[in-house]
């Protein structure tokens, strides 16, 4: 079974966070919630979460996809997390999917994990980094080998369904995808 994690981080995106895990369990995958401390999360709209676990934890494990929401100053707190920093390089490292929303593909670029790629961001957040390596795109979802990155809460449905398709398949994309009525 693929396994994601998804940390959470104060001030996150409940609605990019809600959405990646809930599609991804859809699809039968194990997504493990971390928070960065031990507190519930306080998501950017007021919307409480309960991490599964803590990240220090959550680290004991491998995972075959790493997935950061967005947010402000969700993304910031994980942009300053040498935790995150270091399980992001090390997940690039050795060819395991990563994946960010909305504001966090900065964190990502601060990494220089985004270098060469084709990415897509929340408007603004990726300009403001003047990244000459980062090949800014327009489309609401980008996925540039191992790299998945989207707008921002508005995509994030998108963007899940490509997590799945990346993780285990067409097939079962396109079941998840059934079930949801999009069209």
């Amino acid at each position: 079974m693929a396994s994601v994690l998804v940390p959470l981080a104060q001030s996150c995106e409940e609605l990019e966070a809600v959405t990646i895990i809930d599609l991804l369990r859809r699809a039968g995958v194990e997504v493990t919630t971390a928070g960065l401390d031990a507190q519930p999360v306080t998501a950017s709209h007021g919307v409480v979460l309960i991490p599964d676990t803590t990240l220090d934890d959550a680290l004991k494990k491998q995972y075959d996809m790493v997935v950061l929401p967005g947010g402000l100053p969700g993304a910031d707190y994980l942009d300053q997390d040498e935790r995150i920093q270091s399980l992001l390089k090390k997940m690039a490292d050795n060819g395991k999917f990563i994946a960010a929303i909305c504001a966090a593909p900065k964190v990502l670029a601060n990494a220089g994990l985004l270098n060469g790629k084709r990415a897509s961001a929340y408007p603004g957040t990726l300009e403001k980094l003047r990244l000459d390596d980062v090949i800014l795109a327009p489309e609401p979802v980008v996925k540039d080998g191992n790299v998945i990155t989207s707008r921002g809460p508005g995509t994030a449905m998108g963007f899940a369904l490509v997590l799945i398709e990346s993780l285990v398949g067409i097939e079962k994309r396109e079941e998840v995808e059934a079930g949801l009525v999009c069209a």
